[in-house]
């Protein structure tokens, strides 16, 4: 079996965690990316896997921490976790989510990013669940 921590990750929690295991994948992100870690030393798998439990998740609070594992190792997380990670919750239920946050001249940048990915098609017939299959298949889980 493969020791690295994203194969740990995954066989600990799962693709769709649930209690202490959501709260100790929220931690494992928020170690790797808060204002402490290194964006050169990152494992952007680690970042992507968690991103997807997240999303499976569903819940629209869980869009800041999957943003911050988007931007937190470069170009590689930026380009490995798929804006439509986002949005777990549902895409209209993430942007209103966002929208409402006290904070909501969006300093960060995440609504206006997921806005301008709506407008481009990023969001064209997109579903939770169907996302949801696709990383099922990508981490053999649906096969």
């Amino acid at each position: 079996m493969d020791e690295s921590p994203m194969f740990r990750s995954l066989w600990r929690h799962g693709l769709r965690p649930q209690g202490e295991s959501l709260d100790e994948v929220r931690r494992i992100l928020r170690e790797q990316t808060g204002p402490e870690a290194d964006p050169w030393d990152v494992d952007v798998d680690v970042l992507k896997l968690g991103s997807v439990q997240l999303f499976n998740a569903g819940d629209p609070a869980d869009a800041e921490l999957i943003w911050d594992a988007k931007t937190a190792g470069g170009m590689d997380s930026f380009c490995s976790i798929d804006v439509q990670l986002l949005c777990g919750a549902g895409l209209a239920e993430t942007k209103e989510f966002l929208a409402g946050r006290p904070d909501a001249d969006d300093p960060d940048g995440v609504l206006e990013w997921l806005v301008g990915c709506e407008a481009a098609g990023d969001f064209a017939d997109f579903s939770p669940a169907a996302w949801s299959a696709v990383y099922d298949r990508y981490y053999g889980e649906g096969a």
